[in-house]
C-alpha cells in the first residue's frame, strides 16, 4: 500500500502496543526481522544507515542474540529458542547492505542471511520496480562475504517473479534453478529459500521441498515457535519510515498480525487467492546444521 498510509497504520499500532504494554517486549518464540536496503536513497525499500544503527544498537544494548535463518531454524527444530534471540534477513542482495549494514553487524557480533535472486545478480534479469536499479553485490563479493561468516547467502529464485503467476515447470525452475546456481557459485549446500514478496501457496511450498530446501521464509508476520512449518517461517519487514518505537513494537509482538486490508491489497495487486498461503502447521522436521 502507499508508504504514507502504511506508515500511519504502523505508527497507530505501535502507539497502541506502547500504551498496552508500556514498552515491555514479548520474548516468547522467535521473531525474524528483515530489510532490503540500508541507504539514504529515496527508496521505499531503503532504511537509512542512521536508523539501522539505532535499531542494531538497541538490540545490542538490550542483550539480543541476532542469528541467520539456518541458525534460527536450528533452534526451532531443537525446541530450544533462547530468550532474546531473533533472526535477521536482507532480501535481494543490494551493495549497500555490505557498505552500510555489515560494519554495524560485525561490530555487534550479529549474523544475518542475505537472499539473492541469481539471475538478477548475473545481470540477465532486473528488478521490475526500478527505473534505475541500485547497485547489487557481484558474485565475487558474495563469495568473499559468504566465507567471512557474518552474512550467509541463500536463494531467492532466479528472476524474482510472482511464483503464483507461473506455470508449474517455470515455477520449479525458478526455485530449483536458484539453488543449483547459488551452490555452484558458493561451493556449499544452499538450504534456505525466500518466497519473492512472500507470495506462495501449497504448490510453491511443495516445489521448495522437492528442490531440497530445508528452510523457507515468508512475509507473513508473527512469532515462530517449535513445531512450526520450517518452509513457511514468519517474518516482519522493517520499513524506511519505522521509528525506534515501531522497531521495538515489531520486535516485541505489537505487529504479529497483518495490517488491515493487507489481504485485499495483495489479491488486487498480485492475484493472490484467499487460500494462497498454507496454514502454518507442524511438518516433519529435518535436521538443521549450521
Amino acid at each position: 500500500m502507499p508508504s504514507p498510509v502504511k506508515a500511519g497504520l504502523t505508527r497507530a499500532r505501535s502507539a497502541r502496543w506502547l500504551l498496552q504494554t508500556r514498552g515491555h517486549l514479548d520474548e516468547s518464540g522467535l521473531r525474524i526481522l528483515f530489510y532490503h536496503r540500508v541507504s539514504d536513497d529515496r527508496d521505499a525499500l531503503a532504511v537509512s544507515p542512521r536508523r539501522f544503527r539505532e535499531q542494531m544498537d538497541f538490540l545490542a544494548f538490550s542483550g539480543y542474540r541476532v542469528v541467520d535463518a539456518i541458525e534460527a531454524a536450528g533452534y526451532l527444530v531443537r525446541g530450544e529458542v533462547p530468550r532474546k534471540t531473533i533472526g535477521l534477513n536482507f532480501d535481494d542482495g543490494y551493495l549497500d547492505v555490505a557498505e552500510n549494514a555489515l560494519p554495524v553487524l560485525e561490530e555487534h557480533g550479529f549474523r544475518a542471511t542475505v537472499f539473492v535472486p541469481t539471475g538478477v545478480i548475473d545481470g540477465t534479469s532486473t528488478f521490475g520496480w526500478y527505473r534505475r536499479q541500485p547497485p547489487l553485490l557481484t558474485w565475487d563479493e558474495i563469495g568473499e562475504l559468504d566465507r567471512s561468516g557474518t552474512l550467509r547467502f541463500e536463494a531467492h529464485t532466479v528472476t524474482h517473479p510472482n511464483l503464483l503467476a507461473l506455470e508449474d515447470e517455470a515455477a520449479r525452475e525458478e526455485i530449483a534453478g536458484s539453488k543449483l546456481a547459488l551452490e555452484g557459485r558458493l561451493g556449499r549446500a544452499v538450504d534456505a529459500f525466500c518466497y519473492p514478496a512472500g507470495l506462495f501457496g501449497e504448490r510453491e511450498r511443495r516445489f521448495v521441498a522437492e528442490a531440497g530446501f530445508r528452510v523457507a521464509v515468508s512475509c507473513e508476520p508473527g512469532v515462530n515457535v517449535p513445531g512450526i512449518d520450517l518452509l513457511a517461517l514468519r517474518r516482519r519487514q522493517i520499513d524506511a519510515r519505522d521509528g525506534l518505537v515501531d522497531f521495538r513494537a515489531k520486535l516485541g509482538g505489537g505487529h504479529d498480525t497483518p495490517l488491515p486490508l493487507r489481504a485485499l491489497y495483495r489479491r488486487l495487486r498480485y492475484g493472490e487467492a484467499r487460500d494462497a498461503r498454507p496454514r502454518l502447521v507442524a511438518q516433519p522436521r529435518p535436521e538443521i546444521r549450521p
